[in-house]
């Protein structure tokens, strides 16, 4: 069985190459990336995809029996037909099973709100390809916010729009375990999964990164648009409406959803603190 990873150089797609090969082992498992040289490290057969380019995947998934389809980051539009370049070579070269990576989030009433609807209808797209099908919806990754801690330490505040609002939060390395499973276990196929641990709120996320990085955060609200402008002047206008449209949707409840997540890995979840620890672990250049 050969199953094959979109954006292998990226954080998702590496970390779920490598739950793949210790699930199958490395000769079953090929990373597609759009610069192949950026995904060699992976230890796998890589082969060329940009998602712009049909007939790079017309190629790159000769003799693959399983597809695992990692979100783009273009604009929502834009990805869409991305995809689809994806799905359609997937068709024509008899791949079996075809599993993408979405996300939860509200699809009306934010800025976040068209890359959701992007990712629903990749999502239908998926469903209608006559392939077996699954789609994964993603929690909100917890790295930024440790990638940032930097950042909150010197402000000495955790800043945004959420409020009180709580939010299901994962980890690529979390998701990449689920995704091995999601591709592997065919008695999952033909449905769609909510991946994510506990919902917490902004609040609690600040307690545990206190605990875990001995520092001394508070969490600071602020209204959307307030916190829109500032994102925008740090990010540019596109990335930061979307970012504040991220935290609206988690202040509006749009995060808090079931978790699939034991059902399709065969174990819980991780606790938030539980992962924040192991990251800091892991990246000790972020010590404070």
């Amino acid at each position: 069985m050969k199953i094959a990873v979109t954006s292998a150089s990226g954080k998702l797609g590496a970390s779920i190459v490598k739950h793949l090969v210790d699930l199958i082992g490395k000769d079953n498992v090929i990373g597609i990336a759009r610069t192949p040289e950026k995904a060699k490290h992976l230890g796998v057969e890589i082969r060329k995809g940009d998602y712009n380019n049909r007939e790079d995947f017309n190629n790159a998934l000769k003799g693959v029996d399983k597809v695992l389809l990692v979100s783009g980051m273009d604009e929502p539009q834009k990805r869409i037909e991305q995809h689809r370049n994806v799905i359609e070579a997937a068709k024509q070269n008899g791949v079996q099973k075809i599993v993408y990576t979405s996300i939860i989030g509200s699809e009306t009433g934010t800025a976040f709100s068209p890359v959701v609807n992007s990712n629903r209808q990749t999502e239908e797209d998926v469903r209608n390809s006559g392939l077996h099908w699954i789609n994964g919806r993603n929690g909100i990754y917890i790295e930024p916010d440790l990638e940032y801690i930097d950042t909150y330490i010197k402000e000495g505040e955790i800043r945004n729009c959420a409020a009180d609002g709580k939010c299901g939060y994962t980890s690529r390395e979390e998701l990449g375990f689920a995704y091995a499973q999601l591709l592997y276990n065919d008695s999952l196929n033909d449905n769609t999964y909510n991946l994510l641990g506990e919902a917490i709120t902004q609040t609690q996320l600040a307690e545990y990164i206190n605990e875990v990085y001995k520092t001394d955060l508070n969490y600071t609200s602020v209204s959307v648009e307030e916190y829109k402008k500032e994102r925008q002047e740090a990010l540019g206008e596109f990335m930061g409406t979307v970012i504040a449209g991220i935290y609206e949707g988690i202040r509006n409840g749009a995060n808090v959803v079931p978790s699939d997540f034991e059902k399709v890995a065969g174990r819980p979840h991780k606790s938030t603190l539980e992962i924040i620890k192991n990251y800091h672990q892991n990246h000790p250049q972020n010590l404070a």
